[in-house]
């Protein structure tokens, strides 16, 4: 059996859920006023950053690669994002968004209000400590 959690870690998982909440439900009503999913919204965000292989989405999202071409299927019909091939190996599909497409991942991003208010209630320093943790939690020094 394994050992129970002290009090203070059982807290801090409990804010750490409490955040993750409030960022689905932001985003999910960010992505709405888009008329996008969550999930669309998402990918879109992911495309903002770069073109990026369709199996590195489905990685990057857990989820079948199968869903994401759904997803990018429905990106492109909305004019949002579209397939490249890879200049590097022209059998892999890159999807990059378009210009309406990054312009709207740009105004997604901006609509993510929750945490613009109480972090900037931190310090500099305390956010860069902030970050620090969440990235040794996450393994990614």
């Amino acid at each position: 059996m394994a050992p129970r959690m002290d009090p203070l870690s059982l807290e801090v998982v409990e804010l750490i859920g409490t955040v993750v909440a409030r960022y689905h439900e932001e985003y999910e009503r960010a992505a709405s006023e888009h008329a996008l999913t969550g999930a669309q919204a998402r990918v879109l965000r992911l495309l903002s950053l770069g073109p990026v292989p369709m199996r590195q989405i489905a990685l990057k999202l857990k989820c079948e690669p199968s869903n994401v071409t759904g997803i990018i299927d429905r990106l492109e019909a909305r004019g949002l994002a579209e397939r490249r091939p890879d200049p590097a190996d022209r059998r892999v599909k890159l999807a990059a968004p378009t210009e309406e497409g990054q312009t709207t991942a740009t105004h997604l991003t901006e609509s993510l209000n929750f945490a613009r208010e109480p972090l900037a209630e931190l310090s500099t320093e305390e956010r860069t400590v902030l970050r620090d943790l969440l990235r040794r939690m996450l393994g990614a020094t």
